[in-house]
């Protein structure tokens, strides 16, 4: 398309030339090059050039002038030129009305739809079939879908371009059934479908009625090659919505060598919307060999999306691609490349995130709230909060993912007044009632021991659907309130708000903290059978938690016997951290092998076990643990301790002298050790 418009431009430009050395009068052949301007890349500002320099320009030449408008998208001007045109009774024909409907129905402005449907019939146009059929067009893209439909009812002449108005109009309302019935209606009356009009139906099909779409089916393989390629890729992506990928596979396989792009993207877009990641990887490799086609930024985005947690290789050979089919600093595909990378585990990936954030020639919203979550979810809250403060500071409208994200970095922290500030900020939002951020509200303040502030942004919370009502459930679990937790899981149950598997989490966390081993143990037994919400790993982990703080240890292990898959690293860590607790070194060895075999890297299973060893003093196997620490490279990851000072949060490990103000803090801590011994030896003289 774009070589065929360079040639177009090169050939208005010559034909330009040989106009102006002629300097021919008649307007036809001036006329023909206005049009050809407004289809070329050089566009509106061409014609305009082009047309004051037209000797005799005529009622045509204004009407491709505005329609010129009309198609860069210059819709103040093309109103402004429709009432010059007016002015010299110019505007009363089929051509300019039809241009200046659209351009209404584009701009969504259905008053000034509504005044040329007015001087349509002032001027006997009102059953001229081109400018009624772009008067149901503006009036559906309105969202005025009774206009639409009267207008059409009105009309003594139909064409194809008015049924497809009318049938998209339904489609965009959200009345898929009305829209099917008047598509059948259409072939009723004799109008064969074309590409527009199953354009305007495919769209809709989606699970809720994946019955319409073997109908549909049938009719494109009625009309079959007339309708084109875009109606068969359309049909790729309505059955992928159905579910259906064998038909999505069938419908590709059947183009054949006549695939384009569209093709190969909408069948990789269908094996990762259903979470095929696998098939995805291996349909993107036979696309870049088979395809023929350059990949654009849908290619990228759909197979980015797909790398999964663990998957940084395969990552950062997408990212080189992305670099080498010159798509670097394309927002889409930026934003793609951030959210990969905020996924997974490593904390070191937030700078190869922050990279691609840096190189984005365009940041909008899903890149700043991609970089501000990446932060949260890898507990770098300090960094979320600067960011933050970033986001503010470049005017970035602040919606409810971003105070989310920020409320749980100041939960971190532990920085309440941070958190009253923006809480401040959602009020004046208007976000107070949003279920995600009054959920990060709730987890706020009952972090920072508030529960009754917890309690207030309940309150204000819209509470249909579960994640409030989970949150408040966890702050009132944290503080051993496990009556409070129950009395709100039975007001969920009665006001029938829907439970999902973080309720029986909270609900679990709360006896498992109060003791109350019976209550847990008929919860993870009644979930499925009485409330239909399967078992998940975090379940099994605060069953297992339950028992272990109760010293049940044997059943701990029981239930992780019972479980139907294998079970993670959350669940063995949890045994071996009761383990130590009780110290059943026996068992604790036991869970240790697992551990070591599922997550070989991971620092807390060495520390844990060597702090044991420490305990009953078992030093050759201590010594033998710190061994295969340091071959395997692993180091412990040092504690970190935070305060908050005017607003700014510093953040300190032990014998830490990375503080810009490092020589005044260990003076002060000096000073304060020699206060404390004077002290000490004071109460000494004292007691004597």
């Amino acid at each position: 398309m774009r070589h065929h418009r360079r040639h177009l431009t090169i050939a208005a430009a010559k034909s330009h030339a040989t106009l102006l050395k002629s300097r021919v009068i008649s307007p036809t052949p001036w006329n023909q090059l206005l049009t050809a301007y407004s289809l070329s890349p050089l566009g509106l500002a061409a014609a305009r050039r082009l047309f004051d320099e037209i000797p005799l320009p005529d009622a045509v030449s204004w009407n491709s002038f505005l329609a010129a408008h009309v198609s860069a998208g210059a819709h103040h001007a093309a109103w402004i030129l429709l009432r010059s045109m007016h002015a010299q009774g110019l505007a009363a024909n089929a051509f300019a009305l039809g241009s200046a409907l659209r351009s209404a129905a584009a701009s969504r402005c259905p008053a000034l739809g509504t005044q040329l449907q007015s001087l349509a019939f002032k001027c006997g146009l009102a059953d001229n079939v081109f400018p009624a059929s772009a008067m149901l067009h503006m009036y559906a893209k309105c969202g005025r879908i009774r206009d639409a439909r009267r207008v059409f009812d009105e009309m003594t002449e139909r064409n194809t371009i008015s049924w497809n108005a009318l049938i998209a109009g339904y489609v965009e309302s959200g009345k898929v059934e009305q829209a099917l019935e008047l598509f059948l209606y259409m072939e009723r009356d004799g109008f064969a479908a074309d590409e527009a009009t199953f354009a305007a139906l495919l769209p809709a099909v989606d699970g809720s009625n994946h019955f319409l779409m073997p109908q549909l089916h049938g009719k494109i393989m009625k009309y079959g090659s007339t309708l084109g390629l875009t109606v068969l890729n359309a049909a790729i992506t309505a059955y992928s919505q159905c579910g259906s990928l064998e038909d999505c596979r069938r419908i590709f396989d059947g183009i054949g060598d006549g695939r384009d792009l569209i093709s190969w993207n909408a069948m990789l877009a269908a094996y990762t919307y259903h979470g095929m990641d696998c098939e995805a990887m291996r349909f993107f490799a036979r696309m870049m060999q088979e395809s023929g086609v350059q990949l654009d930024m849908y290619s990228f985005t759909s197979i980015i999306s797909v790398c999964s947690e663990h998957a940084d290789q395969q990552g950062r050979v997408l990212h080189g691609m992305v670099i080498k089919n010159g798509l670097k600093g394309v927002t889409p595909v930026c934003n793609a490349l951030i959210s990969m990378y905020t996924r997974l585990s490593e904390n070191c990936m937030m700078e190869d995130a922050h990279r691609c954030f840096d190189s984005l020639l365009l940041k909008d919203t899903v890149s700043w709230n991609s970089m501000l979550t990446g932060y949260s979810q890898h507990s770098m809250s300090a960094h979320a909060l600067r960011f933050f403060t970033c986001m503010q500071s470049a005017n970035i409208r602040t919606d409810e993912y971003a105070f989310s994200a920020a409320l749980r970095s100041c939960a971190d922290l532990a920085v309440l007044l941070l958190g009253r500030q923006i809480h401040s900020s959602i009020i004046h939002s208007g976000f107070a009632s949003n279920s995600f951020v009054s959920s990060s509200l709730i987890f706020m303040y009952s972090k920072s021991g508030i529960l009754d502030d917890a309690k207030k942004s309940f309150e204000e919370a819209d509470k249909s659907s579960s994640v409030p009502w989970n949150s408040m459930m966890f702050g009132y679990a944290q503080h051993g309130q496990a009556q409070t937790v129950h009395s709100l899981f039975n007001e969920m149950v009665e006001l029938k708000v829907p439970l999902d598997h973080v309720t029986f989490v909270g609900l679990i966390t709360a006896c498992s903290h109060a003791g109350l081993v019976d209550e847990g143990s008929e919860i993870l037994n009644a979930m499925e059978t009485r409330y239909g919400v399967p078992l998940r790993m975090e379940h099994y982990a605060c069953g297992i938690d339950m028992y272990g703080r109760a010293g049940q240890l044997d059943k701990a292990k029981e239930l992780i016997d019972s479980m139907p898959v294998e079970p993670d690293a959350m669940v063995w860590m949890t045994l071996l951290g009761a383990c130590r607790i009780h110290g059943n070194m026996e068992l604790a060895s036991e869970v240790a092998s697992h551990l070591l075999v599922a997550e070989p890297r991971q620092h807390s299973t060495y520390i844990l076990l060597s702090s044991m060893y420490s305990g009953l003093e078992m030093w050759s196997d201590r010594a033998i643990v710190q061994r295969e620490m340091k071959n395997r490279g692993l180091i412990k990851v040092p504690g970190w301790s935070w305060i908050e000072v005017k607003n700014e949060v510093h953040s300190f490990n032990a014998e830490d002298r990375s503080h810009l103000r490092m020589h005044e803090i260990y003076e002060m801590l000096s000073l304060l050790f020699q206060v404390a011994k004077i002290s000490s030896s004071c109460e000494d003289d004292e007691a004597i």
